[in-house]
């Protein structure tokens, strides 16, 4: 799921940002879903045009220009391989079809969407040296909504994501596939639908179209995206469990969090507080015997605080990424109009995969912890009284048992996937490129890691809602209520052993809409 938990209406007109210019995460977000246009001004089409001048005087000098990495050679291994000025097109659109070599699971609509806005935010920073017209083309595919069919298996991050970027600009020569109003086509089908014609590429084009961290940037960005909204709703589920188990709002104080200032630690504190001002639950067992709760319920503003200040490191890495030049060689135009061209390594996504390993570490900590909660609900050893798993009828009904069994299993399968990628290399290209980033393997294991945790927050907020009807009828803290509400108008009381696997799925669909942040801000105000 990809769903905008804050999202404006479907039917407001989409935002237009300009190409060339600084964007967050949240622009990527709205490109990935349509909810935002892109713009190719008067001053990205100067700093294109003049790179592109520098270009075509170069190939315009034929077999009497100095070697210049992708204009005049071969790639990779083959860089000293000199070019034949008759060649120099076929070698633009050869580079493509070789690399086309992904294979694995097609990326979904969003992430594509988001790489082609990235690869003519690239192209529009002047640094290129390709033709307006591919950034146009580019922003055609956005506007008609044709989208390359792209596997998502193959890059190593670095060169770039070579193989991914591939396949999305063999559309744009009329190659390869597209999906179109939900049918596909061959590239150049899927062109003439909206009446484009391929396009022909000039010197140092194909390379332009491949090189960079557009595919990583793509599916990390819109996972960081996702990850720093679940770490919200981790608090308004933990809120729930909290309330559910009678536990205690005092390690929330803002005493504590201000003698170790750490931010995220008290954005969670502070929301934790909002959700369980004036719960009944709480003030009825204000002079218990307990003294400390366990962890997973006092200490959720430092391990969900430390998500969100990681999360935040993360984002910083991707946002500076989303106005980077990642193509290779990079052309820098003078005043004059003199150029130099310099073969460097911007394409290389190490600062990402690191960013994203960490992200994905961070993120999977929200489950590890709310599985936990879990457990302290539905274990009679643990819960405050509250029946075996919650069960109506204890022994007849089984209750919430698999529930939370269901929990471990995706909690287990995310600590596989936190194996960091970015500590792996292997050579490529004849050991030209001998390191490499894996940065596009972090990104998806982002994504997938993002989407367990998603299922694991919806199933505690079943079963802490399971917690709350039980302890009636005493009303828990008023943002906790509103939560409650909001969950039982799709996933009613149980009263007895039924499937739980629709219930999951329309509570998971709750947090993925908004639906459930949304109602407890109408309640309480807006959360951090």
């Amino acid at each position: 799921m990809s769903q905008d938990l804050m999202s404006p209406d479907l039917h407001d007109a989409p935002r237009t940002l300009p190409l060339g210019a600084g964007w967050s995460l949240e622009d990527l977000w709205a490109l990935a879903h349509r909810r935002a246009r892109l713009h190719f001004g008067d001053d990205a089409r100067a700093a294109v045009e003049a790179a592109h001048d520098y270009v075509a005087r170069l190939a315009a000098e034929g077999d009497e220009a100095p070697n210049v990495y992708g204009v005049n050679t071969g790639f990779g291994a083959l860089a000293e391989t000199r070019i034949a000025a008759d060649q120099i097109r076929q070698l633009q659109h050869n580079l493509l079809r070789s690399h086309a070599c992904g294979v694995g699971p097609e990326l979904p609509a969003p992430a594509v969407r988001a790489m082609i806005a990235l690869r003519a935010q690239v192209l529009a920073l002047g640094c290129s040296g390709v033709r307006p017209v591919l950034v146009e083309r580019l922003l055609d595919l956005l506007e008609h909504d044709i989208l390359p069919c792209i596997p998502s298996q193959g890059s190593v991050g670095a060169s770039g994501d070579l193989a991914p970027l591939a396949h999305l600009a063999l559309v744009l020569v009329g190659e390869g596939e597209a999906i179109v109003d939900g049918a596909r086509m061959p590239g150049a089908d899927a062109l003439a639908r909206h009446g484009l014609k391929p396009l022909a590429l000039e010197a140092k084009e194909g390379l332009a179209l491949i090189n960079g961290t557009q595919m990583m940037l793509a599916v990390g960005g819109l996972a960081v995206v996702e990850a720093q909204r679940l770490c919200t709703l981790a608090d308004v589920i933990g809120a729930m469990s909290l309330d559910a188990l009678e536990g205690s709002g005092r390690p929330f104080d803002p005493r504590i969090q201000a003698v170790r200032p750490h931010p995220g630690q008290a954005q969670s504190a502070g929301n934790l507080r909002a959700l369980l001002a004036d719960s009944e639950i709480m003030e009825s067992h204000r002079d218990c015997h307990k003294v400390q709760d366990p962890y997973s319920l006092r200490c959720m503003p430092q391990v969900h605080g430390a998500s969100r200040d990681t999360l935040a490191f993360a984002r910083q890495v991707l946002e500076r990424e989303l106005v980077a030049a990642t193509d290779n060689p990079l052309i820098f135009v003078a005043e004059d109009g003199t150029a130099d061209v310099i073969s460097g390594g911007n394409f290389h996504g190490q600062p990402l995969a690191l960013a994203l390993d960490a992200a994905t570490m961070a993120v999977a900590e929200l489950a590890n912890v709310a599985e936990r909660r879990l457990e302290q609900l539905v274990n009679p050893a643990m819960s405050s009284g509250l029946p075996p798993f919650l069960g109506p009828r204890s022994g007849l009904d089984s209750g919430f048992m698999m529930a939370q069994v269901t929990a471990a299993a995706l909690v287990s399968e995310n600590k596989v996937l936190c194996h960091p990628s970015s500590v792996d290399s292997i050579p490529s290209s004849a050991g030209k490129e001998d390191h490499v980033s894996m940065g596009s393997i972090s990104s998806r294991k982002l994504g997938q890691v993002v989407d367990h945790v998603r299922k694991v927050l919806a199933i505690e907020a079943m079963v802490a809602a399971q917690g709350i009807d039980l302890r009636g009828p005493l009303q828990p803290g008023a943002g906790v209520r509103a939560a409650h509400g909001k969950l039982r108008e799709s996933v009613p009381t149980l009263e007895g052993d039924r499937t739980l696997h629709h219930d999951m799925a329309r509570a998971e669909s709750l947090l993925a809409s908004g639906a459930l942040r949304e109602a407890v801000e109408a309640a309480i105000g807006p959360l951090s």
